[in-house]
């Protein structure tokens, strides 16, 4: 009889262990498994105005080239260089696929900085 309980304990150790061995090989396979079943999501389509902006002493201009088949609100942002000038954001203009626009915008001394904000549509 001892003898059997032995080898039967020794056959359940062994299995137990061949069991966790085996567990995350089977894991592993079953996550590579399920990745490709899951659909993956589709690039974005381009889109947005391309801006060059140039300043030349107080006076901003940009020129705003859309290339693209969908609308770009484009915005030009000013801010003053001299803590009195008054900074300024342009109004909102539409750029159609494939127009071109021209933004302008002062201060009454030196620019500090200017940029073009988008909002596709």
């Amino acid at each position: 009889m001892r003898s059997t309980r032995r080898r039967t304990w020794a056959l359940l150790a062994t299995a137990a262990v061949v069991a966790g061995l085996l567990t995350p090989v089977a894991v592993s396979a079953a996550n590579r498994a399920g990745s490709s079943a899951v659909p993956v999501a589709p690039e974005p389509e381009p889109a947005g105005a391309e801006c060059r902006t140039s300043v030349e002493g107080s006076r901003v201009v940009a020129y705003c080239h859309n290339p693209y088949p969908s609308t770009d609100l484009v915005q030009l942002h000013t801010e003053c260089a001299r803590w009195w000038d008054v900074d300024a954001d342009g109004g909102p203009v539409a750029v159609q696929p494939g127009r071109t626009v021209k933004l302008e915008d002062r201060c009454w001394k030196e620019v500090g900085s200017a940029w073009v904000s988008h909002s596709v549509s």
